[in-house]
């Protein structure tokens, strides 16, 4: 093993590490991965760099657009109607139509679009029908992954081999030769959810309305006592917080910030800070109550908007958003949001205790909101946060449906019957999107998952690592000697196997960009056909049903649907392995060696 092996693997190995650990984004390890193969000399800057020019990410990012511009179109809103008339009169209907529905656009239309789309109809059917959430929401995030597998743009991780394929100077997948095997995979799984999984979804408590959905628990919030507060000269045990509102007090801040324990008998002071732990609808009540000031709202009295006018929502922060990473100060929340003011926050299963305004936000978060009609009309058109507790969607014009549709059909068919490669016929698409004013070029720049094409550059990068240093051979040669001896189907079964347990835990794409190169490897060292053990590669990538943490739909939908991190290993791990059996069986079968 050379000393060039030994280092892009070591690197290879910390990038890893750094996916799993989530101490970092996604794209800032892949670029990290990026810069030091090129820092070491591994790779020229040329050879680094290829990724941005590489006809997957181009590929990616004009499909970023089509989606969008079908998105704002309304062309999907008849969809997100039809769904909610078959919610309100059967679970099981609504189930089955809900993954179906899910799978059928995810199969051309980003799979993190289609679950923003249809989550919060799932949750206002839940509301009416008396279902809880968490009886769909795990659903509609699976049947939108099993559905990216049946095309080609399906989802980033088919467009990503695609690519490696093509610099391997083998040909390019086409658009539906995932569809046979992968209408496989959704039609399995559909009828596992249907018959099995559904048993095995929590059925967690529904709340009497939407806003205390959000509750699941109880919230930290700080609220401030003026003057003519009653509860100012009581103690604590005496206040009418404590004996109207039963709101429990955990802390109180006084005199220059001094921090204080709360107990029974101390006296209250005008302008005391207290730490409350409250739900929703005390929440409510304190909004009322005279002499108590939300400290989290006073710069909304400032700009003369009156509580009275305001109502609670739900949002939450989804995948690749602008707002990950950063707190409520560092953005500067209000201002940015036109007055909109966050309440409390909750991070997948735990209430935060700290000051809510310097929380690190992460995808999944749920944020709730004190918004006026205005203001959350602006937190709508928001695309770095999710409203999710209303179905009100912002005007659309749908004289634009008929045209968007037709180009983005236009983009399939030409790249299916092979007239031109998939990259130019999204490109061409793209231009005639804005030549007929179905989209601006602002929205260009916004619909474009930036985070998603810096991770594609940088992990491209490291199958070009692998390649150029000969550790793609190293490595396939463990395999092929440790596994290949059983035969080609022993050694594709163990690829898919590989494959989907590390996408549980780290990126799909930087899973794919690490194994695709081997795999094209190993099948050269056995002397078989290099596609079925890309396609084992490919679509196991994308099957990851068991932790939240898999795919960006998976932490999507854990908060709002009140998840744990175990209802994904009893739901998810039973459906990978039938889909692991599944793939051994039948890729041969539709891609023979």
């Amino acid at each position: 093993m050379t000393l060039e092996i030994w280092l892009v693997l070591t690197i290879i190995g910390i990038a890893v590490a750094l996916f799993v650990s989530e101490k970092l984004q996604i794209d800032t390890v892949a670029m990290l991965t990026m810069v030091l193969f090129m820092a070491t000399g591994v790779l020229t800057p040329a050879e680094g760099l290829a990724g941005f020019s590489n006809p997957a990410t181009i590929t990616v990012a004009a499909m970023f657009i089509i989606s969008t511009a079908i998105f704002k179109s309304g062309a999907l809103n008849s969809i997100s109607t039809m769904l909610t008339r078959v919610g309100r009169k059967n679970y099981l209907f609504c189930l089955l139509s809900l993954m179906l529905i899910a799978g059928g656009l995810s199969a051309f239309i980003n799979d993190t679009a289609v679950v923003a789309l249809l989550m919060p109809v799932v949750i206002q059917v839940s509301q009416e029908t008396k279902i809880s959430p968490s009886k769909l929401l795990i659903p509609l995030s699976f049947g939108a992954l099993m559905g990216g597998v049946c095309t080609l743009i399906g989802t980033s991780t088919n467009i990503l081999v695609s690519g490696i394929v093509q610099a391997h100077g083998e040909e390019s997948l086409k658009m539906f030769e995932f569809a046979p095997l992968g209408i496989v995979f959704l039609l399995s799984g559909v009828a596992y959810i249907f018959f099995i999984g559904r048993h095995l979804l929590p059925n967690r408590k529904l709340s009497k309305d939407l806003t205390e959905d959000f509750k699941m628990g109880k919230y930290l919030t700080e609220i401030i006592l003026l003057p003519d507060s009653s509860s100012v000269g009581s103690s604590i045990i005496d206040s009418s917080l404590v004996q109207n509102l039963d709101i429990e007090v955990l802390q109180v801040t006084r005199d220059q910030g001094k921090v204080l324990k709360a107990y029974p008998s101390m006296v209250l002071h005008a302008n005391d800070v207290l730490k409350v732990r409250c739900d929703v609808e005390k929440l409510k009540k304190l909004k009322a109550e005279k002499g108590i000031e939300l400290k989290s709202e006073r710069k909304i009295r400032e700009k003369d908007l009156y509580l009275s006018h305001t109502k609670l929502f739900e949002a939450i922060i989804p995948p690749n958003s602008y707002i990950e990473g950063k707190s409520l100060k560092e953005l500067n929340f209000r201002a940015y949001n036109y007055g909109a003011s966050v309440l409390a926050i909750r991070h997948r299963d735990e209430i935060l205790h700290e000051k809510l305004t310097h929380v690190k936000l992460s995808p999944g978060d749920v944020l709730l909101i004190a918004a006026d009609a205005y203001q959350a009309e602006k937190l709508r058109m928001n695309e770095d946060i999710l409203l999710i507790s209303e179905t009100e969607r912002s005007s659309y014009d749908y004289s634009k449906i008929i045209p968007v549709l037709l180009i983005s059909t236009g983009v399939i068919l030409t790249a299916a019957i092979g007239l031109v490669s998939i990259v130019v016929s999204a490109l061409v698409g793209v231009m005639l999107l804005l030549l007929f004013r179905c989209i601006r070029v602002d929205e260009i720049y916004k619909a474009i998952d930036w985070k998603v094409v810096i991770m594609l550059a940088g992990v491209l990068s490291m199958g070009a690592a692998l390649d150029k240093t000969g550790a793609s051979r190293l490595l396939s040669g463990f395999m092929v000697e440790g596994i290949g001896k059983y035969g080609p189907h022993a050694l594709l079964s163990a690829f898919f196997f590989i494959t989907f347990m590390a996408t549980n835990f780290m990126s799909n794409n930087a899973t794919a960009a690490l194994l695709a190169p081997i795999a094209i490897v190993a099948a050269e060292q056995m002397g078989v056909s290099v596609k079925p053990f890309l396609m084992a590669v490919t679509y196991a990538a994308s099957l990851s049903f068991m932790t939240p943490m898999g795919y960006q739909t998976n932490t999507m939908i854990y908060g709002p649907g009140n998840y744990r991190f175990s209802d994904f290993l009893k739901v998810g791990t039973p459906l990978n392995l039938l889909f692991w059996l599944i793939a051994s069986l039948l890729i041969p079968f539709f891609f023979p060696f």
